[in-house]
């Protein structure tokens, strides 16, 4: 499972996502009343036809595998329960933009693509709640939301690749303003789920409100489509902020760095992302244009962050875009994500220098310095050594507490380097739900080998 950073640096205590209630699972009634999974769904729909299974019988021992594109919460439910009856196993497909992350899928038999669940199913403005199929990408939920003031914040470097809602969640992955929103996961109120077995499982609700059960959703955050099918969420949206402000500060030492994020996590401008490219600090605020504004012309005024300059509207612009470019990494680079706690960084950026220093691999660290979201991009050299340097720096995180997800590999890395590093202590729980959610390992088998 991907994983949380173990520290943040708060201004005025946690951002959004850790004021929200995210204790223990609890059992949770459906919208149906119940708190177990509707399997009457399942039924309805007529789960356990092996319609998926007609669509093709390739996909085993390295022959490519059948696809199927179901265009409602039905046809897909009838797609998993064929393929668990025949114990096939299956690969969810949204936009493809994070199947490279954790360790390679072994020969899925069946591919289940989600774009064709990719319907608005509700919109209630005045009630800040949106209902969505799993499918629909991410930027066509905001220009839907756009014209009613409204977007769903998050701004995850997949977004412009059409990453979809379903695969965010499944990816637990987010953007800069995870400082202040959280991710993905932190706004879903309800979601439907299509369980291994066919069973439809729904949790949550559709307006925001305290509601007790198990929090499947945060089950399925960052799963990478282990535990099942996301295929419909209700999620919490927000204003559309009127304006936005950023302000850039060049700095090349990650110490450097790390003082003036907490400096101006402690003043009282209220950033909404804090990120730091290896060589220069983005400090970014919304609100009102003159609000945003006015903390844009303060922040020069906090300490460390003397020399900081005042982007303007395109200089912003082509900023953020490119930092979320160096994030996603291109071809031919190896990405490792980790979760630290925010003092961490100096440490991780050295030992990363200490790792490339003449083996013609260059090495890039990015940093969510106020969350303690780091990245390391590296490019150059040979696969031995984006392997070497994987396995040493991933070490180096683990000693600091911290967890690292592979994102992106240098073609021959994975015959070099395992893809997950030391099993979190979480283990043994995530084991024992995989055997009860998955018995058969027919979804995404091999994504988190050798953990589970």
């Amino acid at each position: 499972m991907t994983e949380e950073p173990r520290g943040a640096l708060y201004a005025d205590g946690p951002p959004a996502r850790s004021r929200a209630a995210s204790g223990p699972a609890k059992p949770e009634p459906s919208r149906t009343g119940s708190s177990k999974p509707d399997s009457s769904d399942s039924r309805a729909s007529g789960a356990g036809s092996p319609r998926a299974a007609a669509e093709g019988a390739e996909g085993q021992e390295g022959r490519s595998p059948s696809r199927v594109r179901p265009s409602g919460l039905a046809e897909a439910v009838d797609a998993v329960a064929g393929a668990a009856a025949q114990r096939r196993t299956m690969l969810f497909e949204g936009a493809g933009t994070a199947l490279e992350w954790g360790a390679p899928v072994a020969e899925p038999a069946l591919v289940v693509e989600t774009s064709g669940l990719d319907r608005l199913i509700s919109h209630a403005p005045e009630d800040w709640t949106v209902g969505v199929e799993a499918g629909m990408p991410l930027a066509r939920l905001q220009k839907l939301l756009a014209p009613a003031g409204q977007w769903l914040p998050v701004d995850p470097p997949t977004a412009d690749g059409g990453a979809t809602l379903g695969g965010l969640l499944a990816g637990g992955d987010a953007g800069p303003r995870r400082l202040k929103y959280g991710g993905l996961a932190d706004l879903v109120i309800g979601a439907t789920l299509v369980l291994p077995n066919g069973t439809v499982a729904r949790t949550g609700g559709d307006v925001i409100k305290n509601v007790a059960g198990y929090d499947l959703a945060k089950l399925m955050s960052g799963s990478l489509g282990a535990f099942g099918l996301v295929a419909r969420l209700n999620l919490r949206v927000h204003p559309l902020p009127a304006a936005t402000v950023t302000v850039a500060l060049p700095v090349d030492d990650a110490a450097q760095a790390l003082d003036a994020a907490r400096a101006v996590m402690r003043s009282p401008l209220e950033p909404v992302a804090v990120e730091w490219d290896g060589r220069e600090l983005l400090v970014r605020f919304q609100g009102t244009e003159e609000s945003a504004a006015a903390r844009g012309r303060l922040a020069p005024e906090v300490p460390g962050l003397a020399g900081a300059r005042v982007l303007d509207a395109d200089a912003e612009q082509a900023a953020w875009r490119r930092h979320l470019g160096l994030l996603r990494g291109e071809e031919g680079e190896t990405v490792l994500r980790a979760a630290t706690h925010p003092a961490r960084l100096p440490g991780l950026a050295r030992r990363l220098n200490e790792l490339t220093r003449e083996t013609g691999v260059e090495a890039r660290l990015l940093s969510g310095v106020a969350q303690g979201l780091h990245t390391a991009v590296l490019r150059g050299g040979d696969a031995a050594g984006h392997a070497e340097c994987l396995t040493a720096w991933r070490e180096t995180v683990h000693q600091a507490g911290g967890s690292v997800t592979l994102r992106r590999r240098r073609e021959g890395v994975d015959d070099l380097a395992a893809a997950w590093g030391r099993a979190p202590s979480a283990t043994p729980v995530l084991r024992s739900l995989k055997r009860q959610f998955d018995p058969d390992d027919i979804c995404a088998p091999g994504r988190f080998a050798p953990w589970f």
